[in-house]
């Protein structure tokens, strides 16, 4: 489920408009970039970077599917059929992926590495190529999560699963750094990693933070749709920037679990609001799976605020469900 997400922040600080000091900091992580922006007049940057800094390379060395000897790696080359102790953050991503899983009827499902890889979309690099039925078939065989068994304190596989847990790791390492700024007492603060967004409290002009959906275009960046988020985790799954194409056929990199393929439908992207961002990521990915018909049902049923961007003859239509009213600024 390796994707590229595809939300960027709108930053309106006006000069002279801000009532409150703002701290920027920023890195790399996880194969992409984060910013923490913190509206607080004395912030030790130099140390709260750092600990920042320490928190993400431990979780990524915990769940990187990039990193040779993350725990995740090592979980995904333990032998079949016994018990591997692991972290308690890895058994609390593992246990939400599968609560997410069962809620989609599959439609999310962290196993699907193997077709990941075979369609070479996953860490090593390989040439992007249309895999043959069979391929796709053997590779199926290590898909289900019921293959995989997630104990009190250890995960087991029951058959030669690969786990890629990219589609909501960005977004626990957003809650994670979230929970630091919240043990130093800020109020008022922002964190994104690659796209995936956790907002609480107010900007430096005392309005809710502001997000920009990004209009699905490969040429250019440009906002789509505004939002006003405060106290919420918000993360957006496309498919226009990570793909290849055969003969003039493009294949995505989000693949179905239950095809063993790439999705066909025409969700140009997907937008989800949630209580944490880890939730919003996971649940993204997986509206973005089961499409515009099925991903909305979901979303009406779930009362989940969900925006949606449709492709059409004449080119792009919006949905959103009624949960998601309330965070449109226009």
């Amino acid at each position: 489920m390796n994707r590229i997400v595809v939300l960027v922040l709108v930053t309106l600080l006006a000069a002279g408009c801000s009532h409150e000091t703002q701290v920027t900091l920023s890195g790399r992580t996880m194969g992409t970039t984060y910013s923490v922006k913190i509206i607080e007049p004395d912030v030790d940057s130099a140390a709260l970077k750092e600990e920042i800094d320490a928190e993400l390379v431990r979780i990524n060395d915990l769940m990187s599917t990039y990193i040779v000897d993350s725990e995740l790696n090592r979980f995904n080359r333990s032998p079949v059929g016994e018990w591997m102790p692991v972290s308690k953050d890895l058994l609390v991503v593992v246990r939400l992926a599968r609560q997410i899983h069962d809620l989609s009827g599959g439609a999310f499902d962290p196993t699907v590495g193997p077709l990941v890889n075979l369609w070479g979309f996953g860490p090593t690099p390989a040439d992007r190529t249309v895999p043959s039925d069979e391929q796709i078939n053997e590779a199926m065989t290590r898909v289900g999560f019921d293959l995989l068994e997630i104990g009190d304190t250890a995960l087991k596989r029951n058959a030669d699963v690969y786990v890629d847990l990219s589609a909501i790791a960005k977004g626990y390492g957003v809650d994670q750094v979230a929970h630091i700024l919240d043990r130093h007492g800020y109020r008022n603060y922002l964190v994104e990693i690659g796209g995936e967004v956790f907002a609480k409290g107010r900007n430096a002009r005392e309005l809710p933070w502001r997000i920009a959906i990004e209009r699905p275009d490969t040429t250019q960046r440009v906002p789509f749709k505004t939002l006003d988020v405060s106290g919420k985790g918000v993360a957006t799954s496309g498919d226009y920037r990570n793909y290849f194409e055969v003969d003039g056929k493009r294949y995505s990199h989000t693949i179905d679990p239950a095809t063993g393929r790439p999705i066909t439908h025409n969700l140009a992207s997907v937008t989800v609001i949630a209580e944490n961002t880890a939730l919003a990521d996971a649940l993204a990915t997986t509206i973005d799976v089961l499409g515009p018909e099925k991903g909305m049902a979901l979303a009406v049923q779930q009362k989940l605020p969900v925006f949606a961007i449709i492709k059409s003859a004449d080119g792009f239509i919006e949905r959103h469900s009624p949960e998601f009213e309330v965070y449109l600024d226009d």
